[in-house]
C-alpha cells in the first residue's frame, strides 16, 4: 500500500506542500517502539517518555549538523538600528542588506566592539542609583553609539570607489584588514539582551536575517527528513544503551559506530551537491586574474 492517500487536488490546494519528504516525531517514536523494543529486541524495555526525550534530542543535534534547519526573516530597519532576535534563534548564517535592485549585500560581523552596560553618572562621575538602590543604566552604551555613527552603507558604486580612492590618497588604507573591508555596513549581536545592532546608515534599509533553528519551536517543526530517519533510530538506540546500567562496553561501542556511520550517510545524502551546479562554479575558478 502506498504512503500517499490524498488526491492531487487535495494536495495542491492544501497547505502541506512538500511534506512527503518528512516523517513526524510521533511516527518516529511509534516505529522505534515497534522495531527496537520488546522481548528479543535490542532494547527489551524502555519507557515512551524516555524514547521521546532522546528523539527530541536527536532533532536538536541533527538540525545544525545535518538538517540545516534554516529560516529567514526580512524587516525594514527602524531608526533605532536594532532588530530583536527570533524566538527560535540558535545561530546566524548570513545577514544581508537588500539594495534597490534586490541584490543581497552581505553585512560583516563586528568583533572589535561591543555593547556593554553603561552606568549613568553625575557631573562628578559618581554613579547614579534608583529608589531601590540599584544602578541606573543607559539604554545604549557610548561604545556602540560611536560604532554605529562611524559606519555607512551606500548603493552608489561611484561613491564607494571615490571613497576608497580618497582614503588611499590620505594613507588610510595602509595595513587594511580584509575582515573590515566592507562598505555594506556591519552588525553586532548582543546575546544577553537578544538584540541585533546595526551600524549607521542602515536605517530604513531592508535587512534579511538567515539563521539556524533547533527545529523544536513548534510541534509541526519537529519532523525528520526520510534520508535521516535511520540515523535518528540509531541515535536513540545508542543513547539508551549508553545510559543503561550493566550494558556491555562492546555493545556501546558497536551502536555508537552504527550511529556515527548512519549520521555520515544522512549528511552526505542531504548535502544537496549537484554535479551540474558544481561544474558551473568550478568553471569560474579557471579564470585567470591579472594583478
Amino acid at each position: 500500500m502506498g504512503f500517499i492517500q490524498e488526491t492531487n487536488e487535495t494536495y495542491y490546494n492544501g497547505d502541506d506542500l512538500g511534506s512527503y519528504q518528512f516523517v513526524e516525531l510521533s511516527s518516529i517514536i511509534n516505529n522505534f517502539i515497534l522495531m527496537f523494543t520488546g522481548e528479543g529486541k535490542v532494547i527489551p524495555k524502555a519507557r515512551r517518555t524516555e524514547i521521546q526525550m532522546h528523539a527530541k534530542r536527536a532533532i536538536q543535534e541533527f538540525s545544525y549538523d545535518i538538517f540545516r534547519t534554516s529560516k529567514s526573516y526580512e524587516i525594514e530597519l527602524s531608526p533605532s538600528l536594532t532588530m530583536p532576535l527570533p524566538q527560535d534563534y540558535v545561530n546566524w548564517i548570513k545577514v544581508v542588506r537588500i539594495d534597490s535592485q534586490g541584490t543581497e549585500r552581505e553585512l560583516a560581523p563586528i568583533r572589535i566592539t561591543s555593547n556593554p552596560s553603561s552606568i549613568l553618572q553625575d557631573s562628578n562621575y559618581d554613579y547614579l542609583y534608583d529608589d531601590n538602590g540599584d544602578l541606573l543604566l543607559a539604554h545604549e552604551s557610548k561604545t556602540w553609539e560611536r560604532t554605529k555613527q562611524g559606519g555607512t552603507a551606500s548603493d552608489n558604486a561611484d561613491e564607494i570607489r571615490l571613497g576608497l580612492l580618497t582614503n588611499g590618497q590620505r594613507g588610510q588604507r595602509f595595513g587594511l584588514d580584509p575582515e573590515n573591508a566592507n562598505s555594506n555596513g556591519g552588525f553586532y549581536i548582543d546575546e544577553a539582551m537578544g538584540i541585533m545592532h546595526f551600524t549607521g546608515g542602515a536605517a530604513g534599509s531592508i535587512i534579511t536575517l538567515k539563521y539556524l533553528s533547533d527545529g523544536m519551536g513548534k510541534d509541526d517543526e519537529m519532523v525528520v527528513h526520510k534520508f535521516a530517519e535511520d540515523a535518528v533510530y540509531k541515535y536513540i538506540v545508542y543513547s539508551i544503551i549508553n545510559v543503561t546500567m550493566g550494558a556491555q562496553e562492546y555493545l556501546v561501542r558497536r551502536y555508537k559506530k552504527n550511529f556515527v556511520a548512519a549520521k555520515r550517510v544522512a549528511k552526505l545524502r542531504l548535502s544537496n551537491l549537484k554535479a551540474g551546479a558544481l561544474t558551473q562554479i568550478m568553471r569560474g575558478k579557471s579564470k585567470q586574474i591579472k594583478h
